[in-house]
């Protein structure tokens, strides 16, 4: 198999001024880039404040992470003023660079602005348009290309040497290679500033829920809608009566086809919402070969129900739970590594447990109950001992659904957003660099 290279080489979507320019131009790697590695300092360099210490964690698919800041001495910028990278350069990881097959590549922020570049991090040097570069790198073919070049080693280490003879192609004219990158760059404007919308809609639910329920040892919320409206302290055995759940594992469900579906705990950590609507779910079936014979009436889901995971390896997400708001008359079972909850009596409205056990107090409750090493868990009697909290004016408790769950629209619809612009994008990136075609040699 070898690659096709037509002599004039031209993107399926060309800005008018350039579609009857000559086609694109053959160059390898080395012509158009190389990459300056960062240096070797030493764990013991590490200090509390100074200057940005730029590490291999630091850089992810198209972003720079801020999580796990470190510092180096603030007088090494002088020793080593070769390895500071500015706002606007663009870097990447050379060790596993490449991650479900996109590059580790970003470009440096206000954050990492005069950061000193690390041992196994890469800055792209060029004398090219750098912006163009870097969407040039992150192309499929490409990334394909410096895959199969790193290929061998373990763990997979990316250098100048190990690509510099990839081909690839470029437009022969600047401006056409300046246009490309403006494009693109403009797109991904676009698309940070609806992730910063998103986050920022993110921050002000997370507010608000700390607002609308009582914090820890209070008994009413700072923000209420109602006044004198009463909250009352219940022990959730008080308020729900626990039902039998199943131990099903995920080889004995599948998406295609059954009678009854299954709540696996993995999907509450990683997919469900909040406010669970079984139309707006993706839930497997429990496969018909599994017998379902001796599942008593009240195991299956109804809606109000709340749902834990009762297993996870981190604190953060023991006794993460959802509220079935909408099952849609299906078949539904609780599975493995959950607790199912119902409601003795109509104490609450339907959404307000979801949003009451998602609350700082609730979460913290459930976390001192939880027991383990590695793997966490809460038991359902150790769950038994929490308290409920919630006002006893059910009004009151749907003001503050309806609240939060418009919030929670707004939320959704702008993740929609970001995915249809990151779609958008991807098509952009497919279209705007040519095709290098294979044949049968």
């Amino acid at each position: 198999m070898s690659k096709l290279e037509p002599r004039d080489l031209v993107p399926e979507l060309r800005f008018t001024e350039f579609r009857e320019s000559e086609g694109w131009t053959q160059k390898t790697i080395k012509d158009i880039f190389s990459i300056f590695q960062g240096y070797a300092f030493s764990s013991t360099d590490s200090v509390a404040t100074g200057t940005r210490w730029l590490k291999i964690a630091d850089v992810d698919i198209q972003k720079m992470n801020h999580n796990s800041p470190s510092f180096l001495p603030k007088d090494y910028e002088g020793e080593y003023g070769r390895f500071i990278v500015k706002k606007g350069d663009y870097v990447m990881a050379l060790t596993r660079p490449i991650l479900g097959g996109k590059l580790k590549v970003a470009c440096v922020d206000d954050v990492f602005d005069g950061a000193l570049l690390n041992q196994r991090v890469g800055k792209l040097v060029t004398q090219e348009n750098s912006t163009f570069v870097y969407y040039l790198i992150q192309t499929s073919q490409l990334v394909s290309d410096i895959e199969r070049s790193i290929a061998g080693s373990e763990p997979p280490n990316l250098s100048s040497q190990q690509i510099k003879d990839i081909k690839t192609y470029i437009p022969s004219d600047e401006r056409e290679i300046k246009k490309v990158a403006d494009c693109l760059s403009s797109m991904d404007d676009l698309i940070t500033k609806n992730t910063q919308k998103l986050e920022s809609l993110k921050l002000h639910k997370k507010g608000l829920m700390q607002k609308l329920f009582p914090e820890e040892g209070k008994s009413i919320p700072e923000f209420v809608f109602a006044c004198n409206v009463k909250w009352i302290k219940k022990t959730f055995e008080e308020v729900y009566s626990l039902k039998t759940t199943n131990s099903l594992s995920r080889d004995k469900l599948n998406y295609d086809e059954g009678l009854v579906k299954n709540i696996h705990y993995g999907d509450i950590h990683t997919k469900f919402s909040t406010l669970f609507d079984i139309t707006k779910e993706y839930v497997p079936f429990i496969s018909e070969e599994i017998s379902l014979d001796k599942i008593k009436q009240e195991s299956y889901c109804q809606e109000g129900d709340m749902v834990f995971a009762d297993a996870s390896e981190d604190i953060d997400d023991v006794g993460k739970s959802i509220e079935l708001i909408n099952i849609n008359g299906e078949k539904l079972l609780s599975g493995l590594h959950t607790i199912l909850a119902r409601q003795k009596e109509s104490y609450l409205v339907k959404g307000f447990g979801g949003y009451l056990f998602k609350s700082e107090a609730m979460r913290k409750q459930i976390q001192k109950e939880s027991q383990g090493a590695k793997v966490l868990g809460i038991s359902s009697g150790r769950i038994s001992k929490i308290d409920v909290i919630y006002p006893i004016e059910q009004s009151e408790q749907q003001r503050i659904v309806d609240c939060l769950s418009s919030l929670d629209k707004l939320i959704d619809a702008q993740t929609k957003k970001i995915e249809v612009l990151n779609k958008y994008k991807k098509g952009l990136m497919q279209k705007l660099f040519p095709e290098i075609k294979e044949f049968i040699a």
